[in-house]
C-alpha cells in the first residue's frame, strides 16, 4: 500500500475520489520504463538505484505518482538485504582494531583489509576478498543495501497495483463503513464474512442469506484512539473483498481540509462494478494464528470428533452467526465452536446478544482471560452455551473433555 504522502485524490463536493491511471500508452510506458530499472540494478545498491530513479523523474509534473509506482515496485516485488561477509558492527569493530594496529596512514589500508580477509577466510572456512570486507563495511546503512532479487510485474499489473493502492489509503481514516452484500450465493457470503474476520474488524450484521446482509464496520478513527494499524488493517480487507461477486459500500472518512487544516467528514463509494484488479490469492484456511495453533494441536488428538473449517451460517433473528470451527462425530453428533479473543465492550455485548438469540444447544464458546466481561456488561451466566477459558492458547484437551461429557 502507499504511505499518506503518495495519496492522490480529488474532492468532488462531499465525496472523496482517489486518483486512477489509464491504461493508455504514457502511463504504460512510465510503468516499463521504472519496471525496467529495477531489473537492470539487480545485484546494486539501493543508493545506485534511487539516484537513477531520481534521475528518470527529472523535475516531472507527476512526480508523486512516478514516487507511488516505485513504492510498490520497492516493496512488492523487489528484495533487498544487507551483503557482508560479517554482521556489518563486528566487521567495523574487527577492522578498527586491526587499523589501530598500525599507522594511520591511507597506505596502510589495502594492507590491513588484505591481513583480516586472510584471517575471516581461516575463520569462516571459506576465501574472503578484501573487495567483500570494503562492500560489508557500511551494507547496514539503507543506502548500501544490495537489491538481491526483482519479480517485474507487467506495466499493466503495475498499475492495477496502483489503483487499488490509492483505494485501499482512503480506509486509513474511515470513521465507519456500512457494507451491503446483495443476494449472493451462500458460499459467496461465507467468503465474505471470513475475510472480515481474517483481517480481525470489528463488524455487525443484519439481514439474511435471502435477501442480503447489511454490516456495520467500525473504522480505526472510531476507537478511543485513533489507530493507524487498524486503519491498515481496514485498507487490507478491500483487496479480499474484490473476490466477492455483490456488494457495495460507503464509508465516512476523516479528511483534513488542505488550507484550513479543518477536519471534516466527507464519503466515498465503492461497489462490485469498480473495476479494481485484485492480487490475492482467494481464501486462507484459517483466520488467525490462534485458529491455525488450535487446529494443529487438536490433530494430535486421539479422537473420533472431526475438526472442521467450513461451517454453515447461522441464521438468528435479523442476523446472522459465523461460526469458526464444528466438531463432528461418527454417530452424527455435531458442535460448533466459537472463539472470542478480543474486541471492545460494545462488540462484545453484540456477539453474546448474537450467542443468546441463536438459541443452539450444541455451541461451544472459548472465552480469553484478557478480556473484562463484566466491565464491558456481559453476564455469562445465562449464555446458552458451555464455555472454557484461556490464556494464550486454547486447550484442545478442556474441549474434548466437553464433547466427550455430553
Amino acid at each position: 500500500m502507499l504511505p499518506s504522502d503518495l495519496l492522490h485524490y480529488r474532492l468532488y463536493g462531499e465525496t472523496l475520489k482517489p486518483k486512477r491511471l489509464e491504461l493508455d500508452d504514457v502511463n504504460l510506458a512510465i510503468a516499463e520504463q521504472y519496471i525496467n530499472c529495477f531489473e537492470e540494478y539487480v545485484g546494486k545498491t539501493q543508493g545506485e538505484l534511487d539516484r537513477q530513479l531520481q534521475e528518470l523523474e527529472g523535475d516531472s509534473p507527476d512526480y508523486r505518482m512516478r514516487r507511488g509506482l516505485i513504492h510498490i515496485l520497492r516493496n512488492s516485488f523487489a528484495t533487498f538485504e544487507t551483503v557482508s561477509p560479517l554482521d556489518p558492527l563486528e566487521l567495523r569493530q574487527r577492522v578498527f582494531v586491526a587499523a589501530a594496529q598500525s599507522l594511520p596512514l591511507p597506505e596502510q589500508r589495502p594492507k590491513t583489509l588484505e591481513t583480516l580477509a586472510t584471517q575471516l577466510s581461516q575463520d569462516l572456512n571459506r576465501e574472503v576478498l578484501p573487495a567483500e570486507l570494503q562492500q560489508g563495511l557500511y551494507a547496514d546503512l539503507k543506502e548500501n543495501h544490495v537489491l538481491i532479487t526483482f519479480e517485474p510485474p507487467t506495466p499493466e499489473t503495475l498499475i492495477h497495483r496502483y489503483n487499488l493502492s490509492q483505494v485501499q489509503g482512503v480506509f486509513y481514516r474511515a470513521s465507519q463503513v456500512i457494507l451491503n452484500a446483495h443476494r449472493n450465493v451462500p458460499g459467496e457470503y461465507k467468503l465474505l464474512f471470513r475475510y472480515l474476520k481474517l483481517f480481525q474488524l470489528m463488524f455487525y450484521i443484519e439481514g439474511d442469506v435471502e435477501h442480503g446482509f447489511t454490516i456495520a464496520l467500525d473504522g480505526p478513527t472510531s476507537l478511543f484512539k485513533a489507530s493507524t494499524r487498524y486503519g491498515l488493517a481496514f485498507a487490507k480487507m478491500i483487496p479480499a473483498l474484490l473476490h466477492v461477486t455483490k456488494w457495495s459500500l460507503k464509508a465516512q472518512i476523516q479528511h483534513k481540509e488542505q488550507y484550513s487544516g479543518e477536519v471534516k467528514l466527507r464519503t466515498f463509494s465503492l461497489d462490485d462494478r469498480c473495476g479494481l484488479i485484485t492480487h490475492y490469492a482467494i481464501g486462507k484456511p484459517y483466520d488467525s494464528l490462534l485458529e491455525a495453533a488450535f487446529a494443529k494441536r487438536w490433530a494430535k488428538l486421539k479422537t473420533d470428533w472431526v475438526l472442521e473449517r467450513e461451517v454453515n451460517l447461522v441464521p438468528i433473528p435479523g442476523s446472522v452467526m459465523i461460526p469458526d470451527f464444528r466438531f463432528v462425530h461418527p454417530d452424527g453428533r455435531d458442535y460448533i465452536f466459537e472463539i472470542v479473543g478480543y474486541w471492545r465492550p460494545d462488540y462484545l455485548q453484540k456477539k453474546f446478544r448474537q450467542i443468546r438469540q441463536s438459541a443452539l444447544n450444541n455451541l461451544i464458546v472459548a472465552i480469553s482471560e484478557k478480556l473484562n466481561l463484566e466491565k464491558a456488561g456481559v453476564d455469562t451466566r445465562n449464555v446458552p452455551a458451555r464455555l472454557i477459558w484461556f490464556k494464550e492458547k486454547i486447550n484442545p484437551k478442556a474441549v474434548l473433555d466437553i464433547l466427550e461429557g455430553a
